[in-house]
């Protein structure tokens, strides 16, 4: 079975598969295979989505159970790509910086939440010394990482307070529905509400 990086980066490549296929000219072919593409998501999602009810309804542990399956990473980037994700995207924002505190904090570094709009996030870090080049991309590259890690569906990153660089190139999960695929590769619009989510 896959561990949670490897599960990540066929995400990514699936990303990228898709962004191929919408950059390809209109053809039959494409129209059929995004319709194939939007039908497998369907189906999944409607399967998950029953299998999630089923869960929620068990006596007595249901709610913890969804609740460890939104921590885990790899059911977590499965549930965000179906829109069944029981916890907003703020609040798994927040999850990432209450991890990374401890870590940026034996570097002399603090982060705070800004903001999040229409998935665009946006962060504030400081450092109380002085630190080098290498240290700051280090740094940056940490933060992405357990973000994306706990939120791939994230569209943006802006992380105020390093110097401005390229992103590092994550795939966020939104990144897969291609607009312009044979009526748009979309996840499912339901989701299982447990405990504070939207």
């Amino acid at each position: 079975m896959a561990n949670a990086t490897e599960f990540q980066q066929r995400v990514q490549q699936l990303g990228k598969l898709i962004a191929e296929l919408e950059q390809m000219p209109d053809s039959p072919l494409k129209v059929a295979t995004g319709e194939l593409v939007q039908l497998l998501m369907e189906v999944h999602g409607t399967g998950i989505e029953r299998m999630m009810e089923i869960v929620f309804d068990s006596h007595g542990t249901g709610a913890e159970t969804i609740e460890k399956l939104g921590n885990d990473a790899i059911v977590r980037s499965l549930l965000l790509l179906y829109s069944l994700h029981p916890e907003n995207l703020e609040t798994r924002v927040h999850k990432s910086l209450d991890a990374l505190r401890p870590r940026l904090r034996k570097l002399n570094y603090t982060i705070e939440f800004i903001s999040v709009e229409d998935g665009a996030v946006r962060l504030q870090i400081e450092s109380s010394g002085h630190a080098c080049g290498s240290t700051t991309e280090n740094v940056r590259r940490m933060v992405e990482e357990v973000v994306y890690e706990y939120a791939p569906d994230v569209t943006s990153l802006a992380i105020l307070g390093l110097e401005d660089r390229p992103s590092s190139g994550f795939v966020a999960l939104g990144s897969l529905t291609a607009p312009s695929i044979a009526h748009t590769v979309q996840p499912t619009s339901h989701a299982v509400t447990v405990g504070g989510a939207d």
